[in-house]
């Protein structure tokens, strides 16, 4: 990891505003009844309400590229029924109007054997990727209130 961020020429991170919670966005619109414009989901059908930190990476030739997303306070850890906890995480899906993008690269955090975040990490290995990731990141943006930073 550290050997791929040296050889990035870009990073840039998308982060919750501070004027407007990001979940009272997806509140919103959970109680009008209606799907987010892009969203993200760990189990079909049903969107996560937690909105991550997400920092991107690409690669000097602009060939390659490497999203991260740091969910602090992800839905799932609070089931309240055994069944909910049994049910194992395959991937992360992110959606929107132009279709879907997944990964299966995610993993939990853990302290004194406690969940407490998830880590997922999406990689693109075309420059068509890149651009069809940034496409549904603008999106999501928009949906849930984050700003982009560039570093």
């Amino acid at each position: 990891m550290l050997r791929f961020l040296a050889l990035a020429t870009a990073a840039v991170a998308f982060a919750p505003s501070a004027r407007t919670s990001p979940r009272a966005f997806r509140l919103a619109a959970a109680e009008a009844g209606a799907a987010p414009a892009a969203g993200i989901q760990f189990y079909e059908g049903m969107f996560e309400p937690d909105v991550p930190d997400v920092k991107i990476t690409r690669s000097r030739d602009g060939d390659n590229g490497v999203a991260t997303f740091d969910f602090q306070a992800p839905s799932f850890f609070n089931c309240e029924s055994e069944a909910d906890r049994a049910r194992a995480i395959t991937a992360m899906t992110m959606m929107d109007e132009e279709g879907e993008l997944s990964t299966p690269n995610v993993n939990a955090r853990f302290v004194d054997g406690d969940p407490v975040g998830l880590v997922v990490r999406y990689e693109m290995t075309t420059p068509a990727a890149f651009d069809r990731f940034i496409r549904f990141m603008g999106r999501y943006a928009e949906a849930n209130g984050l700003n982009f930073n560039k570093a």
